[in-house]
């Protein structure tokens, strides 16, 4: 067995040559490195914002229910009509004396200063023989007074009609 003391000789070198590159109870690995490192890595998060507060219930609109009336101008045109509504939490009801018209008044929103309306006619309607088409209409009120203001479409032209109405004393 010749080769026994080679082995042992071999062993020894290389326990020599360890002690001196690496000191007892050193690591031989190098040290980690954090992946990716830390300029390559994306910013934390930022901190979470808390919860916006629930949004605002949507304006409840001028109060405007009642009964109002007055003289409207259409835009474009020399003459003027009566208007009379009665309005509603809900909607309401429109009377045009003059062109013996009658409509459906349903609230569609309101902003703190006005009311927004689709109006469906329901007697005197063009497209069955009469003089009024469908339409929206925006109230806003000032005091004793009633801003109104009509918007539609005839024939694929825009109408405009507006007026100030009063209030109608209860009965």
């Amino acid at each position: 067995m010749p080769h026994k003391p080679l082995r042992n000789a071999a062993a020894g070198l290389l326990a020599i040559v360890a002690a001196s590159t690496f000191p007892a109870g050193a690591q031989q690995f190098p040290p980690a490195q954090p992946f990716p490192p830390a300029d390559a890595r994306p910013s934390p998060p930022p901190p979470e914002k808390p919860a916006a507060p629930p949004a605002a219930r949507p304006a409840a609109g001028p109060a405007v229910a009642g009964t109002w009336s007055g003289s409207v101008t259409q835009v474009g045109s020399q003459s003027k009509y009566s208007v009379s509504l009665t309005l509603t939490a809900a909607g309401g009801e429109t009377n045009y004396p003059e062109v013996n018209c009658v409509g459906k008044l349903t609230r569609i929103g309101a902003s703190r200063s006005y009311v927004f309306y689709v109006e469906a006619i329901t007697q005197g309607h063009r497209d069955k023989g009469g003089r009024c088409p469908d339409g929206t209409i925006t109230v806003g009120r000032a005091g004793d007074k009633l801003a109104w203001v009509w918007f539609g479409s005839v024939d694929d032209e825009l109408v405009v009609a507006y007026g100030t109405l009063t209030r109608k004393p209860a009965r």
